[in-house]
């Protein structure tokens, strides 16, 4: 959940238009020609300035395989977010129409009982009807109860948290301002538990970890998550091309949401967030090795983000670049425009 909009991340209205657009004429040409696969890498509250190819001055080496695909592949350097927080951002890339259009304005919770409605069509069901595998690994934000889940909008499979990684405790806490406390072992650990918050954090409600509607841990552990999550998406991969099936792999990290829980971190806030996101960016080239080794040429790898940074977890939240938005707290510039 993002305070401010990243100003530069692609326009999934855009793109998910270019994608349904390449599916609908190579469907025309099936016998022909192979469906495309598609990846969509959607990092969750990276900042515009934490890829080392949009701030090269810095000399950072956080991102080396990010890096490596914008020198390979195609930079949209004009395309924005169309939202500042998760839920809307994520419906939009799934349907193709904003928040006002397909009813979702606002964030889910963890007592929400509805999610994205159910009369909107997802880009994943258009592949399904085409003949796609289509997967999620990761966080999914768009309603958790009954048939507002993942696997009832489109997608076979799915591995990974119902909404974001702060909200709900973990027996290990991440890094997060407010610092968070383990769950409280006495109360028993299911989604449905009423909020209770202490210090900013869910305190009681364990974070789970859900495979097609079934809880396979609760609460989870952060640090292993990554992990758990790049053998899903390689096992995905690697199934599809086994099956010679075309597939769409959704992948929504955990990263660079708080609470950030590298593997491997020094305890400076700045050491942290850099090793939470050397570990995104290893997961990314985890995953397009695989591509590139089963169905190379013929993989559309997209990554993004889903808004930009929450400024107010300060280090351990993502840059903004030069993107820093003074106009819109600059009263006398604006009075002047108007």
């Amino acid at each position: 959940m993002a305070q401010h909009a990243s100003q530069l991340f692609p326009s999934v209205i855009l793109l998910l238009g270019l994608v349904i657009y390449t599916v609908s004429q190579r469907g025309a040409e099936e016998q022909f020609k192979t469906k495309p696969n598609f990846i969509i890498i959607l990092a969750d509250d990276i900042g515009w300035g934490d890829l080392d190819v949009n701030q090269p001055e810095k000399q950072t080496n956080n991102t080396p395989n990010l890096n490596q695909m914008a020198q390979q592949g195609l930079r949209l350097t004009d395309f924005h977010s169309p939202a500042s927080t998760c839920s809307p951002s994520r419906a939009a890339i799934l349907t193709g129409r904003y928040g006002l259009r397909n009813g979702v304005t606002h964030n889910f919770a963890v007592n929400s009982v509805a999610g994205l409605p159910l009369s909107e069509v997802t880009l994943p069901q258009l592949l399904q009807q085409a003949g796609y595998y289509t997967a999620i690994v990761g966080k999914w934000h768009l309603g958790h109860n009954g048939p507002y889940g993942p696997n009832n909008r489109g997608f076979d499979y799915f591995l990974g948290i119902p909404y974001s990684n702060d909200m709900g405790c973990t027996d290990r806490p991440g890094y997060d301002l407010p610092p968070c406390f383990p769950c409280v072992s006495s109360e028993p650990q299911v989604i449905r538990l009423r909020r209770s918050v202490h210090g900013g954090c869910y305190s009681k409600v364990g974070l789970p970890l859900v495979e097609n509607g079934s809880i396979v841990e609760q609460p989870l552990d952060l640090r292993a998550l990554t992990e758990k999550y790049k053998s899903a998406a390689l096992r995905i991969i690697h199934g599809a091309r086994a099956r010679a099936q075309p597939y769409l792999l959704f992948v929504t990290s955990a990263h660079m949401h708080v609470p950030l829980a590298p593997t491997v971190a020094n305890s400076s806030g700045d050491g942290v967030y850099a090793a939470s996101l050397r570990e995104l960016d290893g997961l990314v080239g985890a995953i397009k090795a695989a591509a590139d080794e089963t169905d190379k040429g013929n993989t559309l790898i997209w990554f993004t983000g889903d808004n930009g940074p929450w400024e107010q977890k300060c280090e351990f939240a993502g840059s903004v670049g030069p993107f820093t938005g003074k106009w819109q707290t600059n009263k006398v510039k604006l009075r002047s425009v108007y």
